[in-house]
């Protein structure tokens, strides 16, 4: 889904007629405001936005957007062309920044830049999900023996450094493969590592 969110009812109109002639969904808006009511998050698309609006300006709706960490890739549009404003965009992740008049295909192009980043950054959210949820039925003692296990201890160790018998290290470690749906330590990092870095550090 493509959002065009322009105060300006020509430009939106031609926008949601050049994108949808090309096959794109499209969903209009006349203010950021108006957008974060109708916005429901999880399909791939971008944010096709002004940045200057009376209201909420578009580098406010992108701050928001970021502070409840949407990852909605924007493309800024402006006939004002301001230079600073732009490099404020881009710190911020803006995708593009395009100059009113822009050409037809050049949009488009950057439109479907944005649509490829949004669909790996869904798919990397979804593949943290998914392994986050897995990580969550270990027992705590079988995610200290898991940790031990993803920096490639020894059993002999792990029962050394938690104060337990070899065998019952044995025996979390094939939970922890069950639970987890691996087949071994590298596969078990890397689970790990897809639902927090942090705890492999």
């Amino acid at each position: 889904m493509i959002h065009i969110v322009d105060d300006d009812e020509a430009l939106r109109r031609s926008l949601v007629f050049l994108l949808d002639s090309v096959g794109w969904r499209t969903q209009a808006h006349t203010s950021a405001e108006a957008f974060l009511a109708a916005y429901q998050p999880g399909d791939p698309g971008c944010l096709v936005l002004d940045i200057r609006m009376p209201g909420m300006s578009g580098l406010e709706l992108q701050q928001v957007l970021r502070a409840q960490g949407r990852t909605l890739p924007i493309i800024f549009i402006t006939g004002h062309g301001d230079v600073s404003l732009a490099v404020q965009a881009m710190k911020q992740e803006a995708c593009d920044f395009l100059e009113k008049p822009f050409r037809d295909q050049v949009l488009l192009d950057a439109v479907t830049q944005a649509v490829r980043r949004s669909c790996r950054e869904l798919a990397a959210e979804r593949r943290h999900d998914q392994a986050h949820a897995l990580l969550e039925r270990l027992s705590p003692r079988e995610r200290e023996v898991a940790l031990r296990v993803a920096h490639g201890l020894p059993n002999k160790l792990i029962a050394r450094e938690l104060d337990i018998s070899e065998k019952t290290v044995h025996v979390h470690r094939q939970h922890v493969m069950e639970k987890t749906h691996t087949g071994s330590a590298a596969e078990l990092a890397r689970l790990m590592l897809r639902a927090d870095p942090a705890d492999l550090d």
